[in-house]
């Protein structure tokens, strides 16, 4: 099965070829669709290089099919709008979001994807929270996390112990029958609800987790926890 890794990008010029380069040493068939967000640091001008020249522009060692697809957001409309247009534009038959940092590892991504493969699941979630190797940080991040997976499992009816995670996968049928509203970060809490209300197989699978601080590059702070609270009880209600 081909992969589509929808990756939202803005402003991640210090990470974002390596990030690149991890993919594509990943060995499965896969077609990267970025979404560049408007960022000011030079992300965009190389996405634009890689438009034009292929992985080749990365080096490192790419494995098995590697396609590329670089879209341009015509001005700043949040990580949600970028998912959305990414997602509309994926040809592949599993979709997994992938962020532009290092905190997600892209060799984790079989892993994520397993279950699918195995005709088991509709949907899995990576969890941060179950057993595997990360890095220790902000303490209030994490109660934050565990309180809004808490509200979302209340309303949901799911039993997930990672709602904000990076590392979501679907089967492209999953996306198709889902209307992405959110434009930011609300988009966690929203697909959460969206894909219990459709009653799609939902899997949790372990993943890793390198973190950054916000020196680091950081971008989520409390504005989004209060969003996503939103969110929250919103898609609740239209249930």
């Amino acid at each position: 099965m081909l992969v589509s890794l929808v990756i939202p990008v803005y402003n991640e010029i210090p990470t974002l070829a390596e990030l690149l380069r991890r993919c594509i040493a990943v060995d499965f068939p896969k077609e990267l669709v970025l979404v560049d967000d408007c960022s000011r640091d030079g992300s965009r001008e190389l996405l634009q290089q890689l438009a034009e020249q292929g992985v080749g522009l990365l080096g490192g060692t790419p494995k098995n099919r590697n396609d590329i697809r670089v879209l341009f957001q015509e001005q700043n409309q949040g990580k949600g709008a970028a998912l959305r247009r990414g997602f509309a534009e994926a040809t592949g038959d599993i979709i997994l979001v992938q962020d532009a940092d290092l905190e997600y590892d892209p060799r984790d991504i079989p892993r994520v994807i397993q279950p699918i493969l195995d005709g088991e699941a509709d949907v899995v979630f990576g969890s941060r929270f179950t057993g595997t190797p990360r890095r220790v940080l902000y303490f209030w991040h994490t109660v934050i996390n565990n309180l809004l997976t808490t509200l979302s499992n209340m309303t949901s009816g799911l039993n997930l112990t990672d709602m904000e995670t990076c590392y979501k996968a679907f089967r492209a049928e999953v996306l198709r029958s889902v209307e992405v509203e959110e434009d930011r970060f609300g988009f966690e809490p929203e697909i959460t609800a969206k894909v219990a209300r459709g009653n799609w197989r939902i899997y949790e699978v372990p993943i890793s987790y390198h973190g950054r601080t916000y020196e680091e590059g950081k971008k989520i702070g409390w504005k989004d926890g209060v969003r996503a609270l939103y969110a929250i009880g919103k898609y609740a209600l239209k249930r």
